[in-house]
């Protein structure tokens, strides 16, 4: 175990040297976000007087929705990084040494997890210079950003996999372009459950990326709602481990076939 984690470190240092040295793609990452948060934010800042927002200010509604949101949009092309290798033979000449399989896929996904990390605390931060509140304090920031880091799990992991198993740049744009809109408007992202319809509620409740903004919207609000963090905490963490495996047994599939 202690030589698949230090594999796996191994792998993900080497993924996170590429990002240091290209700093403007985090910059770039965080426009959207940005633009989420304060266009929206200042657009629909009065539709909180319909209610059932939880709180008299549009942003503390919107911010875990946006944090959750940029997880999702980033952890969604990982796929195209595993493609890339592929292409250029990296991957293949990996498997001629004895690193562990399970460490080549993870490293991606550890890496794809603290630079969702990293980003969920700036757009926290930002949200915070823009007047927003976070009554559950430090504590409920990390749950968002501990959800946040799930949700990227689940969704980077299925990228690899999807990445592996089509090995085409425009089959993974396309499924990305596909789920990214609805995946988002079918959850509370936007709008409280309550001004939601009722066919809308339904299927927001089988999203995880409304679990995620469940879970961190309580753990930032005054009075948590244990339960409901807990709950979609766990089912979140389940589906990560799910999504890891099948990334892992994807791979060995590909390994077989080279």
């Amino acid at each position: 175990m202690s030589t698949a984690l230090a594999q796996t470190w191994c792998m993900t240092r080497r993924q996170l040297m590429v990002f240091a040295r290209q700093p403007a793609y985090a910059v770039i990452t965080l426009i959207q976000p940005v633009i989420w948060l304060f266009l929206f934010g200042n657009l629909f800042k009065k539709v909180v007087e319909l209610g059932g927002f939880g709180s008299g200010s549009y942003l503390d509604y919107l911010v875990p929705g946006v944090v959750v949101m940029s997880a999702l949009s980033s952890n969604m092309w990982a796929g195209m990084g595993t493609l890339e290798e592929i292409q250029r033979g990296t991957l293949d000449r990996f498997l001629t040494t004895p690193v562990s399989r399970a460490a080549l896929m993870n490293g991606n996904v550890v890496n794809n997890g603290l630079i969702t990390a990293l980003q969920s605390v700036i757009i926290v931060l930002l949200g915070l210079l823009g007047g927003a509140d976070y009554p559950g304090g430090i504590g409920g920031v990390a749950i968002l950003v501990i959800a946040s880091v799930l949700l990227g799990t689940i969704f980077g992991a299925l990228s690899n996999a999807l990445g592996m198993l089509v090995q085409e740049r425009e089959s993974i744009i396309g499924i990305n372009t596909f789920l990214l809109l609805p995946l988002t408007f079918l959850s509370t992202a936007f709008m409280a459950p309550s001004q939601m319809p009722g066919w809308m509620r339904h299927i927001a409740s089988f999203n995880p990326l409304d679990w995620a903004m469940v879970a961190g919207r309580s753990a930032l609000s005054e009075h948590p709602d244990w339960g409901a963090v807990l709950g979609r905490g766990g089912a979140l963490l389940g589906l990560a481990v799910v999504a890891v495996l099948l990334s892992i047994r994807t791979f060995r599939s590909y390994q077989r076939s080279v």
